[in-house]
């Protein structure tokens, strides 16, 4: 740690809206993934196909892990709260709950991860641009979201509190990854996920019996989808973007992902959007920006 706040300029808000956009359709394809295939099945089916594909890409370029005492300790701990865990606790809690209430839950994330860095971290302390940039992103989720979506709080508690556990445990292992050592981010990639699916996929082995099931094609194509776009590509990127800005600029991508489901929704289905979704990107960009601001003066 050289206590040097990290910076972020165009190319690196290019990355977190690229990270936004992979990660923004994840929830959907959840919801069908579930819907004939359990989610700690889900969780592994993912984390071991991405595992395969990255493994096997750092593989042909050559790379090869560094021996640094204690890393493969990091990466059980990044595997555990960036992956194993909260991909079955979400993929558990959209059960019971829709998808874009899920999604305004994930904004917990950015909220613990600024304390969390704060505490943590030597280059990420609060200062009142950080504070005011966050907030402001939060609240544009709120008003992106609606009260529509706000009247499911309370209504599934044991789901809702499975995905913002989640949340936090994507915050935890944004600060632990700050601390890994210099490496090629397929390294880093490549080591997360391993850990990942050693430790997901005995329990979906042990719980779920998944050759005794009986998954509709859909549900397969979403967990083959979910492996390859929002977790191995996704990590690459993540990890691109976390060694050039830091935690709490990188967690700010949960406040662009209900947004993004509305750009789609609006290519894809139709949907016009409101004026009030316009005042919400609105505040999620300023918030974005001042954050920024707090960088630079951190």
């Amino acid at each position: 740690m050289t206590g040097q706040s990290p910076r972020a300029g165009a190319a690196e808000i290019v990355l977190l809206l690229c990270l936004a956009t992979l990660w923004s359709g994840s929830f959907g394809f959840i919801k069908v993934a579930v819907e004939t295939v359990p989610p700690l099945s889900v969780a592994a089916g993912r984390l071991t196909l991405a595992a395969i594909v990255i493994v096997a890409i750092a593989r042909a370029r050559g790379l090869r892990f560094p021996d640094t005492p204690g890393l493969w300790r990091q990466f059980l701990l990044l595997g555990l709260f960036g992956n194993a865990l909260p991909f079955a606790l979400i993929s558990w809690g959209e059960v019971a709950i829709d998808s874009g209430l899920a999604a305004i839950l994930m904004a917990v994330m950015p909220l613990a991860t600024l304390v969390l860095a704060h505490l943590f971290t030597e280059d990420e302390q609060l200062n009142p641009a950080r504070i005011a940039g966050v907030a402001l992103g939060f609240g544009g989720v709120v008003v992106l979201m609606g009260p529509a979506a706000l009247k499911g709080l309370g209504g599934q508690v044991l789901g809702q509190v499975a995905v913002a556990g989640g949340a936090v445990c994507y915050a935890i292992s944004t600060v632990i990854a700050k601390r890994l050592p210099k490496m090629p981010h397929l390294s880093s990639s490549a080591g997360t996920l391993i850990a990942a699916a050693a430790l997901s996929l005995p329990v979906s082995l042990l719980v779920d019996r998944p050759w005794a099931l009986q998954p509709s094609a859909a549900s397969l194509w979403s967990v083959a989808i979910l492996g390859l776009f929002p977790t191995a590509l996704a990590l690459m990127v993540y990890y691109a973007l976390l060694r050039r800005t830091g935690a709490t600029f990188i967690a700010l991508n949960n406040y662009l992902i209900p947004g993004l489901g509305v750009l789609w929704g609006a290519l894809f289905l139709g949907e016009l959007p409101t004026p009030r979704v316009f005042a919400a990107l609105g505040l999620i960009m300023a918030g974005i920006a001042v954050t920024r601001i707090g960088m630079r003066r951190g």
